[in-house]
C-alpha cells in the first residue's frame, strides 16, 4: 500500500473519529434540551420557547454535522469509483476534510460558549470537543498553507468543485438544463432583474417543451415522473441548473406546480387529478400558491381569509401576501378558513383551486359576472425578480364546489394538504441555493484570475486562495448534502434532513455570494455585474419555504428531541 493511500485513509478516519466525538457532545446537548422541555412525556411548546437560542444553535449544529457526514461518505465514493486507490488525496477528499474541520470548529464554538446551557460539563468537553486528537485534526486541516494549496488548485478548475456522482439519467438532465440556462436564461437574466420584468415567453415556452413543469407529475397524468416512484433527484438537478442561470427568472418556476401537484395527489379527487394534472404538466395554466397572509406567515392556524358557503360553491373574502407569480398564474392554490370558529385552528381550513385570468402586469384586477373581485399588486423587492410576488385581495370572489380540493371530504383538511404540498419545497429550495452558489463561485474564480492588484492577479494572493478553498468546500458540501437527502426522500425517508439541508444551504448561500461579491471589489457592487444580483437573490432563501428561525425552533429542534427519545427507549 502506497504512503499516499495510507495518509488518505488515516486522514479520512481521523475526520470520522473527530466528527463522532463532536456528535457525542451534540447528542448530550439534545438530551439536555429534551429533559428541559418534556411535560408528561411530550414536548411542551411553551417550555421549548424558553430555550429558543439553545434550540436554534442545536439545530444549526446538527445540520452542519449531518452535512459533514454526507460529504465524507461522498468523498469515499469518489475514490472507490475512480478505481485508483493508490492516488493521493483527491480534490473531493481535500474539500470534505476542510469542510468537516470547519463544521466541527463551528459547532465547538457554539457549545463551548455557554456549555452549561447545553448540559455539558468540563469533563465531557475534555473527552469530546477539547480532545487532543480532535484539535490536532482541525489544526492540521485548517492550516493556512493547506487551505492556500487547495485554493490554488481550485483556481485552475474553471469553477468546478469535483464529481457530481449522478447516474446517467440525471447527468443527462443536468447537461440539458445547463445548456438551456447558458443559452436562454443567462442572456435574459440581467434585464429581467434590473428592469423588474416578468419572465418572458422565451424561457417559459422553452421549459414547457423540455417538460420542466411535469417533473413532479406521474406519467399517467401526462408528466415525466414514474407512476410508482418519486424522483426528487431529478427535480433537484433541474432546479439547481436553472437557478444557476437565474433564481427569479428560472430556478423557482417549478416550485409552484410541484406544490400544487403534491397537494392534488395527496387530497384531490380522481376527477380533480384528471382535470388539473395534465394541464399543469403543459403549463396551461401556470399556477401560484396563496397561503401566507399579511399577519400570518408560519402561523397557518391563525389565518383569517375566509370562504363562505353559497349556492353552487364558495365566496372568498380576505387577503393573501407573497403570492409569487400570482399575476401570471391562471390558478391559485388557496388556503382559506371554511369554519368561522377560530378555536378550530388549522382544522377549520380548506384548500381551493381559484381560477383567474393571467396577467403580465405589476397590478391586476378581475371582476366576475356575479360581482366578485380579485385584485393584486406586485411587492417591490430588492431581488428575486421575474416572477413578482403579489398582495392579493378577494372580495366575494366565487369558487365553484368542484374546486374545493378533495371535494366535500376535503373540507377542514386544507392544512394537511398544504403540508403535503410543501413537503418537497424545502429540498427544492436547497437545490436553488446550490445553483445560486455555483453561479457566484464560477464568477468569483473567473474574476479572481482577471482582476489585477499590485501587478498580480488576485488569485495569486494567499487571502484569495483561502477564500476560494473555503467557497469550494462549502459549495461541494452543500451540493452533496442536498443530493444525499434527495436520495433519502426517493426512498420515503429524510423528512428531518430535508429541513436541515434547507436551513444550512440557505445560510451558506448568503455567505458564498457575499464572498464572491467581495472578490470582485468595487465592481461587485455594480449592477452590471451578475454577482451583485446573486447576493440580493440569496437573501430570500432563508425566508421563504420556512423562515430559518421557525424551521430551527419548530421543526428541526422538535425532530431532534423526538429522535433522542426514540434512541433512549
Amino acid at each position: 500500500m502506497s504512503e499516499e493511500l495510507i495518509q488518505a485513509e488515516q486522514l479520512m478516519q481521523q475526520a470520522r473519529r473527530s466528527l463522532a466525538a463532536t456528535e457525542k457532545a451534540l447528542n448530550t446537548a439534545i438530551k439536555s434540551l429534551r429533559e428541559h422541555t418534556l411535560v408528561d412525556g411530550r414536548v411542551s411548546a411553551s417550555k421549548l420557547d424558553d430555550y429558543q437560542l439553545v434550540s436554534y444553535d442545536t439545530a444549526l449544529s446538527a445540520a452542519e454535522a449531518a452535512g459533514a457526514w454526507f460529504v465524507l461518505d461522498y468523498a469515499e465514493r469518489v475514490r472507490d469509483q475512480e478505481g485508483d486507490p493508490a492516488r493521493p488525496l483527491t480534490l473531493e477528499e481535500r474539500c470534505a476534510l476542510l469542510f468537516t474541520a470547519e463544521a466541527i470548529e463551528s459547532i465547538r464554538a457554539r457549545l463551548e460558549l455557554r456549555p452549561q446551557d447545553y448540559g455539558l460539563t468540563r469533563e465531557m468537553l475534555a473527552k469530546t470537543l477539547d480532545s487532543e486528537s480532535l484539535q490536532a485534526f482541525c489544526s492540521e486541516q485548517l492550516a493556512v498553507e493547506r487551505m492556500a494549496q487547495l485554493g490554488r488548485a481550485i483556481s485552475e478548475m474553471d469553477g468546478r468543485t469535483g464529481a457530481y456522482m449522478l447516474d446517467d439519467d440525471h447527468e443527462m438532465m443536468r447537461d440539458t438544463f445547463r445548456r438551456f440556462a447558458n443559452d436562454v436564461v443567462m442572456p435574459l437574466a440581467e434585464d429581467i432583474h434590473r428592469e423588474d420584468l416578468i419572465i418572458p415567453d422565451e424561457i417559459l415556452d422553452g421549459l414547457t417543451e423540455l417538460g420542466c413543469f411535469g417533473l413532479s407529475i406521474p406519467e399517467r397524468f401526462g408528466g415525466l415522473q414514474a407512476d410508482d416512484q418519486e424522483d426528487n433527484m431529478g427535480m433537484i438537478v433541474v432546479t439547481e441548473e436553472l437557478s444557476r442561470g437565474s433564481l427569479g427568472a428560472a430556478g423557482s418556476l417549478i416550485t409552484r406546480p410541484e406544490i400544487l401537484t403534491r397537494a392534488l395527489l395527496k387530497g384531490g379527487t380522481e376527477e380533480q387529478k384528471q382535470k388539473w394534472l395534465p394541464r399543469l404538466a403543459e403549463a396551461n395554466p401556470l399556477c401560484a400558491v396563496a397561503v401566507t397572509e399579511p399577519n400570518y406567515g408560519s402561523d397557518v392556524a391563525g389565518m383569517r381569509c375566509k370562504a363562505t358557503r353559497t349556492e353552487g360553491g364558495w365566496l372568498i373574502d380576505g387577503a393573501k401576501t407573497w403570492c409569487t407569480f400570482g399575476g401570471k398564474a391562471g390558478v391559485l392554490l388557496l388556503l382559506a378558513r371554511t369554519d368561522p370558529d377560530l378555536t378550530k385552528g388549522h382544522k377549520g381550513l380548506s384548500m381551493f383551486l381559484v381560477e383567474k385570468p393571467s396577467s403580465d402586469g405589476h397590478e391586476f384586477k378581475h371582476q366576475q359576472e356575479s360581482g366578485g373581485v380579485i385584485s393584486g399588486k406586485a411587492i417591490s423587492t430588492i431581488g428575486y425578480r421575474g416572477m413578482h410576488s403579489y398582495d392579493v385581495f378577494f372580495d366575494n370572489y366565487f369558487v365553484p364546489d368542484e374546486n374545493l380540493l378533495g371535494g366535500p371530504g376535503g373540507e377542514g383538511r386544507g392544512f394537511y394538504f398544504t403540508m403535503a404540498g410543501f413537503a418537497g419545497g424545502r429540498i427544492q429550495t436547497a437545490a436553488r441555493a446550490v445553483g445560486l452558489m455555483q453561479a457566484a463561485f464560477e464568477r468569483a474564480v473567473s474574476y479572481a484570475d482577471e482582476r489585477q492588484v499590485f501587478g498580480n492577479s488576485i488569485n495569486k494572493y494567499q487571502l484569495t486562495q483561502v477564500k476560494l478553498a473555503r467557497l469550494a468546500a462549502y459549495l461541494l458540501a452543500s451540493r452533496q448534502f442536498t443530493y444525499s437527502v434527495g436520495r433519502l426522500m426517493d426512498q420515503g425517508k429524510g423528512e428531518m434532513e430535508a429541513s436541515m439541508v434547507k436551513f444550512f444551504t440557505c445560510k451558506t448561500a448568503e455567505w458564498v455570494t457575499r464572498e464572491a461579491q467581495q472578490i470582485h471589489g468595487g465592481m461587485g457592487y455594480a449592477e452590471e455585474m451578475p454577482v451583485s444580483r446573486y447576493f440580493l437573490d440569496a437573501r430570500v432563501l432563508s425566508i421563504f419555504e420556512g423562515v430559518e428561525e421557525i424551521l430551527a425552533l419548530k421543526v428541526i429542534a422538535r425532530a431532534l428531541i423526538d429522535r433522542a427519545g426514540e434512541t433512549s427507549t
